[in-house]
């Protein structure tokens, strides 16, 4: 279920997302249609991200605008951020969401596949910013939530390069609140722990290992992509404008 807050400000807000058309990204496009904002988002997957628009324009009565790109590629990426501002006005609210958990072995990973994750994971996080930064400058404010992952903070040992994005992420974070916060831009990093997505589901849930997962977690609940919608939308909302430079946990109080 969506959150009940609403959050005034972000009614009519340009809200860019990417990887928002599956998982935890189509969670958070409809958690910010919700709010009435004028939402964007990139996606590579076609099917799925038209499917998300056309059951929200009836639903909400609020139409994303879909922009397929891939973020492998910057120059498609800064065309779909232009493309974004042509439609909405440019973005105050952006949220890099896109990720690629793919699992490897140490002994597998050659330079290409290590170059492939950091362009996938990383890379295309901070040229998003510096893609929507100058019209935020302009405007003199801005909020932009990064997504990290706890899973380098728990020592997983099943993907080295992505968590090595991972906790790349939160120095990015840090090191771009400091540069944008005199511009009154506020820059934040989100770190779920195991949200069950249809792709986690497929791919590598267990009955075991969820449960095991689980019972670790102080709310003894399964996590859900709309589960992080609230803290995207409080970190957006001006209700925020004091906190950047932070990173947020959510994963149900795991220890």
């Amino acid at each position: 279920m969506m959150p009940s807050a609403q959050f005034p400000d972000l009614k009519g807000a340009s809200v860019l997302i990417t990887g928002g058309g599956s998982g935890i990204g189509a969670a958070l496009t409809e958690g910010f249609v919700r709010q009435g904002s004028k939402v964007a988002f990139i996606d590579i997957a076609d099917a799925p991200s038209r499917e998300l628009c056309d059951r929200l324009e009836k639903s909400a009565g609020n139409r994303p605008l879909y922009l397929n790109a891939d973020l492998r590629d910057i120059e498609a990426l800064r065309a779909a951020v232009a493309e974004a501002a042509k439609a909405h006005g440019p973005a105050t609210v952006l949220v890099n969401n896109a990720a690629y958990d793919q699992r490897h072995e140490l002994k597998d990973v050659t330079v290409d596949f290590w170059d492939e994750n950091q362009a996938i994971n990383l890379r295309p996080q901070f040229f998003a910013v510096q893609a929507v930064a100058p019209e935020m400058i302009k405007a003199g404010k801005g909020s932009i939530i990064n997504f990290t992952s706890t899973s380098f903070m728990m020592n997983n040992p099943d993907m080295p390069s992505y968590t090595a994005a991972k906790a790349g992420v939160i120095g990015l974070t840090k090191g771009l609140a400091g540069k944008l916060g005199p511009h009154g831009i506020r820059v934040n990093a989100v770190a779920p722990g195991w949200v069950i997505t249809e792709r986690q589901q497929k791919l590598w849930v267990t009955p075991e290992a969820l449960k095991a997962h689980v019972d670790k977690q102080s709310i003894r609940e399964v996590m859900q992509p709309v589960d992080l919608v609230g803290p995207c939308l409080f970190l957006a909302s001006d209700a925020a404008g004091m906190v950047s430079a932070h990173t947020l946990i959510v994963d149900g109080g795991y220890f």
